[in-house]
């Protein structure tokens, strides 16, 4: 039958994690430490042992024996030694019981410091060898309890560490019982023991989250480029395709938006945009500024910064909700990108901004009806370019369009200029 001291000590070691043999070395420390406070001195080598059930402790003296003893409490002369031993030899080792029939409230004080100082070196000790090769990992974590804004978490292997306030995402509700995913940042050894960088905030909590939820990021196929994210409000996420046959932002979405929608979930509601990745930086800072239409881009490749021309009704979707949407942009792409007016441009290059935006522009972007738009596209007249330069009679000379409909083609293009 198992005793009491051995199931403590079994207990000790699975809430705590610790190994059973350093448990049990702390308790001879303990003792040991005892010893010393009511019976001995700090200059004595004591040794403890435990029988089998731990349920009784015995206490050595030990010393060596020696032909004239200079430091008494670690010698002793071969003469005393034969009541420990036979034929004591110099040099050899004696071992005297002196265990106390009792111990004192001091010497049980501290053994108790001992054993709470020990535990919890030991528990330092095992959260560095189970996280140092942990660096950069999506942790599984469940809420041990929420003290005002300090939040504590049991890790894997039932380890407790906190959650800065400054880690936490903004406005997140947090409860006992909770279960969240964390990222491991770093691991840092200090004087007092590991500390564990843990956060909801980061930007590769994101990116380790995309590699679970999506095959084709896990498996190599769909490339995450770089994240910008400002945590519990928006993400912008840019991603490419190692394969031409897969779409890396359908990949990233999912079918009806529910991979994507997982991630945002397990984030407190956080947007996440997916936006395609590509060398041009031009073309990149665009697509980042989206969902606001630049019209044309100046780039000052010294400094790296970016001058975008936008429409006044464009502006406040480009600059975004307190500069939001032009500030994760500028994450993203690693430009500082300055949101300026169109009215701003002079001579040559309005008319450079002006051509450029109406080359980009479809047949879907003029005011035209409907049914006129139709008869356009079945016409492979889908660009708003191909329309320039044509007159009313050449309109009405396309299938389905009437005089009165060339007219409004005609007048429509002729807005743009």
């Amino acid at each position: 039958m198992q005793s009491q001291f051995l199931a403590a000590i079994n207990q000790i070691c699975d809430e705590k994690n610790i190994p059973k043999d350093k448990v049990i070395e702390t308790i001879k420390a303990a003792l040991r430490a005892a010893y010393r406070k009511d019976w001995g001195n700090r200059e004595q080598n004591v040794d403890v042992e435990l029988n089998d059930s731990g349920t009784f402790a015995t206490i050595y003296l030990i010393k060596e024996v020696v032909k004239k003893v200079e430091e008494p409490e670690i010698e002793i002369t071969t003469a005393e030694a034969k009541k420990y031993i036979k034929n004591p030899k110099v040099g050899d080792e004696v071992r005297i019981d002196v265990t106390p029939m009792e111990y004192g409230r001091i010497a049980a004080q501290a053994a108790k410091q001992v054993i709470i100082q020990r535990i919890q070196e030991a528990e330092r000790d095992v959260m560095y060898d189970t996280f140092k090769d942990r660096e950069n990992e999506l942790l599984n974590a469940l809420i041990h309890r929420v003290d005002a804004q300090q939040v504590y978490v049991n890790l894997d292997n039932k380890i407790t560490t906190m959650l800065p306030p400054d880690q936490q995402i903004p406005g997140e509700q947090y409860y006992g019982g909770q279960r969240i995913k964390l990222y491991l940042d770093k691991v840092i050894k200090t004087t007092k023991g590991p500390q564990l960088v843990i956060s909801r905030t980061h930007p590769n909590l994101v990116r380790k989250l995309l590699e679970l939820e999506i095959p084709e990021i896990k498996g190599g196929v769909v490339e995450v480029r770089g994240i910008a994210r400002e945590a519990g409000v928006r993400c912008k996420v840019a991603v490419s395709s190692n394969d031409e046959k897969i779409d890396p932002i359908g990949s990233c979405v999912g079918q009806k938006g529910v991979r994507v929608q997982n991630i945002m979930d397990e984030l407190n509601g956080e947007k996440i945009d997916i936006i395609a990745w590509t060398e041009k930086i031009e073309e990149f800072i665009k697509i980042a500024l989206a969902p606001a239409k630049i019209s044309f881009i100046k780039l000052n490749e010294d400094n790296k910064r970016a001058s975008c021309y936008v429409n006044p009704d464009q502006r406040p979707l480009a600059i975004g909700k307190n500069g939001q949407n032009v500030r994760l942009a500028s994450e993203l792409t690693g430009w500082e990108i300055d949101i300026l007016d169109i009215g701003d441009l002079e001579g040559k290059e309005v008319e450079k901004a002006t051509d450029k935006e109406i080359k980009e522009m479809t047949v879907n972007d003029l005011e035209l009806d409907a049914k006129i738009v139709e008869k356009l596209t079945d016409a492979n007249l889908t660009l708003v370019a191909q329309l320039k330069g044509l007159s009313a009679k050449d309109m009405a000379s396309i299938d389905g369009i009437d005089e009165d409909s060339a007219k409004a083609i005609v007048k429509a293009v002729k807005k743009l200029k």
